[in-house]
């Protein structure tokens, strides 16, 4: 029997796919739990207007990624704080500070688990981090930390 899976099922597919398994296994646990549904001309008419659907909306968030990359690339942010001698900070600047400060400066809300920050700062200077804004997009973002 040939099913759409609405859900994963281990073994058989992932949701979303069109596969062949044994009439009783279709008729015994994936169609009575609602793991799959019966591949039809308009069930699978409509899981390509889904597909399509969700391939036209994720082209539409790259681009909005790559507009803010670009966006993001040419600011830069200043981050004032406290230090001691040598320009060494009191305390340190973790990326929840560098967010704070982007959204402050540029009005720009980007949540702190996407800046990639491996060690957190502790010294003035200037600095570049990356943004991981969409799985294929990242953006480089130039800040200064200042007495």
């Amino acid at each position: 029997m040939i099913l759409i899976l609405v859900k994963d099922v281990k073994g058989v597919g992932k949701a979303g796919e069109v596969v062949k398994v044994s009439d009783g296994y279709a008729r015994n646990l994936l169609l009575p739990k609602g793991l799959a549904r019966e591949a039809t001309e308009g069930n699978v008419k409509n899981l390509e207007k889904q597909k399509a659907i969700k391939e036209e909306q994720r082209q539409k968030d790259l681009t909005e990624a790559k507009e803010l990359a670009q966006k993001i690339a040419q600011f830069k942010v200043r981050i004032v704080t406290k230090s001691g001698e040598g320009g060494r900070l009191f305390g340190s600047i973790t990326s929840k500070d560098i967010a704070d400060a982007l959204a402050e400066q540029y009005k720009i809300t980007i949540d702190k688990r996407k800046f990639v920050l491996d060690n957190p700062i502790k010294h003035t200077g200037e600095y570049e981090l990356d943004i991981k804004i969409y799985p294929e997009v990242v953006a480089k973002l130039k800040f200064t930390v200042e007495v």
